[in-house]
C-alpha cells in the first residue's frame, strides 16, 4: 500500500533523527526536485562533504528555503564555507538573507550554467533546420544530439559526418563552437584569469547575431560573480542530483507517499546518514 512506512523505517528513522546533531553542513548543495506533474516542486538541501541529505523543504520559494536556514543560529550559518545551487532567484535571495557573507560562498552549478548555452545551441539548430528544410536542405536532420554532446562524446561512426557539418558555413556550427569554448572557463583556478577569459568569450558570444546565444551569454554575465566562485570552491550540485535520483527510487518502491512526514522520514532513513541501530543497555 502506497505510503506505508513499516519495519526499520518506522523504528530506525525517528531513532536516528533524535540522535542526529543539529548542525549546518560546512558545504551545502541546494537543488530542486519535481514532486509531481504541474510544476510542483520541493527543495533538497544536502551535505556535500558527507554525501547525505540535510533536509527536504516544501516548495522552492524564498520563504521555504529561509525556513530551513533559520533553524540554525546566525553564528552557525557563519561557519558555512560554500553553497552550490542553480541560478534560481528565490534560492539566491534566501541565501543572501540568511547566510553571512553569502556573496563569496554561493557557487552557481557549472552544469546548470552550461545548460543555458546548450539550450541556446539547440534553439539555433531548430531555427536553422526549419529555414534549410524550406529549401529542401536536410543537412541538419537527425543531428540534434551531435550538437548537444561534448566533442569527445560524439560516436566514432558519426565523427566524419559531424566534422563536415562543423566546417560548413552554418549558424549552428558557430553556436556549437561557442558552447565548447565555454568549457575552458571551468578549468581556471584564479578568478582574475577566469574573468578575463569570460570577458573575451562573452564578447564573441554577444557579437554572433545569434539571438539565443546572445541571451544565454547575457544571463551568464549577470551571474558572473557567483560563477567565478567556482575557482575557489570546486563544488557542484552533482551530489544533490545523485540523492534526488535515490529519492525517486524510494518513492517508486513505496508506490508513493500520501503522508508527507512519512516521506521525509523515509528520506532521512535512506539518505540522511543516520545512526539507526539500537544501542545496548547500560550495564
Amino acid at each position: 500500500m502506497g505510503g506505508h512506512l513499516g519495519g526499520p523505517d518506522a523504528r530506525g528513522g525517528p531513532r536516528g533523527l533524535a540522535r542526529k546533531p543539529k548542525r549546518v553542513p560546512t558545504r551545502l548543495g541546494i537543488d530542486e526536485k519535481a514532486v509531481r506533474k504541474g510544476h510542483h516542486y520541493e527543495t533538497l538541501v544536502c551535505d556535500l562533504d558527507r554525501g547525505t541529505g540535510g533536509g527536504v523543504v516544501d516548495d522552492r520559494t524564498q520563504a521555504s528555503l529561509e525556513a530551513y536556514f533559520r533553524q540554525f543560529t546566525r553564528e552557525a550559518l557563519a561557519t558555512v564555507e560554500a553553497i552550490a545551487m542553480d541560478m534560481w532567484e528565490p534560492y539566491l535571495l534566501a541565501t543572501h538573507a540568511c547566510v553571512p557573507d553569502a556573496a563569496r560562498k554561493i557557487v552557481f552549478d557549472r552544469y546548470h550554467a552550461t545548460t543555458q548555452v546548450t539550450k541556446a545551441v539547440d534553439e539555433v539548430r531548430r531555427q536553422e533546420h526549419k529555414a534549410l528544410r524550406a529549401e529542401d536542405d536536410l543537412r541538419l536532420k537527425g543531428t540534434r544530439y551531435l550538437w548537444l554532446w561534448n566533442a569527445e562524446r560524439v560516436p566514432e561512426w558519426r565523427r566524419a559526418e559531424f566534422d563536415g557539418l562543423k566546417r560548413a558555413q552554418l549558424q549552428t556550427s558557430r553556436a556549437w563552437a561557442i558552447k565548447e569554448a565555454l568549457r575552458d572557463f571551468w578549468t581556471y583556478v584564479y578568478p582574475q584569469c577566469a574573468a578575463k577569459y569570460f570577458t573575451a568569450w562573452s564578447f564573441w558570444a554577444t557579437h554572433t547575431r545569434l539571438a539565443p546565444i546572445i541571451k544565454a551569454a547575457k544571463t551568464l554575465k549577470r551571474h558572473l560573480p557567483n560563477l567565478l566562485t567556482y575557482c575557489t570552491h570546486r563544488i557542484t550540485t552533482a551530489t544533490s542530483e545523485g540523492i534526488n535520483s535515490k529519492i525517486q527510487t524510494i518513492k517508486q518502491m513505496a508506490c508513493g507517499y500520501r503522508n508527507r512526514e512519512h516521506y521525509k522520514t523515509a528520506i532521512s532513513f535512506h539518505c540522511g546518514g543516520l545512526d539507526l541501530y539500537p544501542r545496548p543497555e547500560a550495564a
